[in-house]
């Protein structure tokens, strides 16, 4: 699964609408996740993996990773 090379591969705008969203964000949120997590597995993505499949579901995570993409971080605690 490359979905988070192909995520990082698009344009910063397109990044933050796929994350801004309601409901897309979430799940394009958990594949590149899961995506990292597969490719790469520490703690750092598992953690990040089980905090925002809760916190996505309010915003908070999302707005995280939505600041995070804005300051060309990548998504919050995931280790690409």
């Amino acid at each position: 699964m490359n979905f988070d090379t192909w995520f990082y591969k698009q344009s910063k705008l397109l990044q933050m609408i796929l994350i801004i969203i309601p409901f897309v964000g979430w799940i394009v949120e958990l594949l590149v996740r899961i995506s990292a997590l597969l490719r790469k597995t520490n703690a750092v993505n598992i953690i990040g993996l089980l905090v925002m499949c809760f916190l996505g579901l309010v915003w908070i995570g999302l707005i995280l990773d939505f600041i995070c993409i804005l300051t060309d971080r990548g998504l919050f605690l995931l280790d690409k």
